[in-house]
């Protein structure tokens, strides 16, 4: 059983780093807080400045300290992605085109009805697609739009958030930069043919 002094000993940084690792999941500042008891609880202030020089800790690691929309976590750095995934023989779920569009959809247009999704893409949205992202819990009805036949609205959960490493939906990159990115690509394929050629 921990005592007083026992937190003083054991750095902040070190008891903050084994709950964030053993959690598996992100954890709030408040459920971080609520772990020492009242005598020992540290400031908010004292938590959020352990948790930078955590993260100031990872700078030069395979790890980072990541902040998402549901608290902290430890996780790989984006750029050691590719030898980390070798370690699991099953290959990660590809999604199809129209999956990631409605997901898009009702990430930058949310609340969204299913109609307004089919309105944009032109085609109707399947069954399937909307029970494939509620199931992942990246999507979820937020209410229903006042209309005959009260459709449901639909927005993303911070599940979604958490997956895609996004603090909130400002962390969306723009549409603007989204466009400059389709334009980059042929580009590249005309440099690449004319390095062929």
């Amino acid at each position: 059983m921990a005592r007083i002094g026992d937190t003083q000993r054991t750095s902040l940084k070190c008891i903050l780093e084994a709950l964030l690792l053993a959690a598996g999941e992100p954890v709030s500042l408040a459920t971080l807080s609520k772990v020492f008891s009242d005598e020992e609880r540290p400031a908010d202030s004292e938590l959020c400045k352990a948790l930078e020089e955590l993260g100031e800790d990872y700078a030069e690691r395979g790890l980072e300290l990541k902040e998402v929309a549901s608290g902290f976590r430890i996780q790989a750095r984006e750029d050691v992605n590719p030898w980390v995934s070798r370690l699991w023989e099953e290959r990660p779920q590809r999604y199809s085109r129209a999956l990631l569009e409605t997901l898009a959809l009702i990430a930058y247009r949310q609340p969204i009805t299913r109609g307004d999704i089919e309105e944009v893409r032109g085609v109707s949205v399947s069954t399937n697609i909307i029970r494939t992202l509620q199931e992942r819990e990246w999507i979820r009805v937020v209410g229903h739009r006042d209309v005959p036949g009260k459709p449901a609205l639909f927005g993303t959960t911070r599940a979604f958030l958490d997956y895609f490493n996004l603090a909130s939906l400002d962390d969306l990159p723009s549409l603007a930069e989204i466009k400059d990115m389709e334009n980059i690509e042929p580009e590249l394929e005309l440099e690449t043919t004319k390095e062929n050629a």
